[in-house]
């Protein structure tokens, strides 16, 4: 008897059939979610991708100049070619179209330092690129920078705050307050907020914004950089529990992104720093081990009450010691940056785990 010997069955079978091809065309995301479930999305490698990257920089609008490497003549491009396979599934291909719909008249916010910007450039790149016939807006008002997508109501914001808490100016100097925030109002106009800090907390000399760090009535000239950075996010930890409505904002923290200013961290001594890395390291954990502002970040989203999302991406950056513009940053070999990524490159997987976290919800 063939398949369809009765047409009963034949008729059921083909209803089947119409169901599971509409599911599948109207919520591909689905399948990602299922695929998953149960994976530790940050536990991984890095493999080799012809069909990387993303999209094409040079059609990008977005970018500074410091992150676009291509247009900054470095000569290799292998870089460009690896994606992140975690261990036990596989990550969900960007879908910008779909990301656009699922936040359709939302408010995204990134606040952070300049490791927020590169995640936030990459981000409306590779947005622009999967709705590249859609109209943008882009305009900048001070510390906060905002593309807007109308056909969508979805605004994408930056709001440059490199440490979350306060830089105040006072008569003996600026005064990094380490108990006070008072940015907060701004940050509860999004529905999405997507934190980081950690870059300029070991910036001196020159490179210091404050002269003085006060907690409390206790004004300090310094102090262990690591308990400074601590004692901040405890301050933005219980900002978050006292102000954030769970059931109208989402709220992740970007996580830690390391640098490579030295290639003692993974065993190399033909390197001095991230130039001339043209592969990613081999394997899934970090010679140097975890990173200790990465602990530090665990341990104070440990405690406190309301959710918050950790995009874990330290240990998959760690690996990229390829991934940073080096010498065809803005500054060439006079400021060598090991700290930023090049676009397109590694903040474009800190986008496409975002992404995957929102096909969980």
């Amino acid at each position: 008897m063939g398949l369809c010997g009765f047409h009963a069955s034949c008729s059921l079978l083909s209803l089947v059939l119409i169901i599971v091809f509409l599911l599948c065309g109207e919520h591909v995301h689905s399948i990602g979610r299922l695929q998953t479930d149960g994976c530790n999305l940050f536990e991984g490698s890095w493999i080799y991708d012809a069909t990387y990257p993303l999209y094409d920089s040079s059609q990008c609008p977005f970018f500074e100049k410091q992150f676009d490497c291509v247009r900054n003549s470095r000569p290799d491009k292998q870089y460009l070619k690896y994606k992140w396979k975690p261990t036990a599934c596989e990550l969900p291909r960007f879908n910008g179209q779909d990301f656009l719909e699922r936040l359709k008249g939302k408010t995204i916010m990134f606040v952070g330092d300049s490791l927020s910007l590169n995640q936030w450039q990459s981000l409306t790149c590779m947005l622009h690129t999967a709705v590249p016939h859609s109209d943008y807006t882009i305009y900048r008002t001070g510390a906060i920078s905002t593309v807007t997508f109308p056909e969508y109501a979805v605004k994408l914001m930056l709001f440059r705050n490199a440490f979350l808490v306060d830089i105040v100016t006072e008569k003996i100097g600026q005064v990094l307050k380490l108990d006070s925030i008072e940015s907060g109002e701004i940050w509860l106009r999004a529905d999405m907020l997507i934190f980081n800090t950690w870059h300029w907390w070991l910036h001196t000399g020159r490179k210091q914004p404050w002269q003085f760090l006060q907690e409390g009535n206790k004004v300090y000239k310094d102090m262990d950089r690591l308990v400074a950075y601590e004692k901040a996010l405890i301050t933005w930890s219980k900002w978050v529990d006292s102000n954030i409505d769970p059931t109208k904002t989402r709220v992740l923290f970007q996580g830690v992104s390391p640098d490579h200013n030295s290639s003692a961290d993974w065993d190399d001594p033909e390197a001095q720093n991230c130039y001339a890395q043209e592969v990613p390291l081999k394997g899934s954990t970090y010679p140097a081990g975890p990173h200790p502002a990465e602990t530090v970040v665990k341990k104070v989203l440990s405690t406190m009450s309301k959710p918050v999302s950790l995009l874990d991406v330290t240990t998959l950056s760690q690996l990229r010691v390829d991934g940073h513009p080096s010498a065809y940053g803005i500054g060439g070999h006079a400021i060598m940056d090991c700290s930023h990524w090049c676009l397109a490159g590694v903040p474009d997987t800190w986008n496409q785990l975002l992404y995957t976290t929102l096909l969980k919800i």
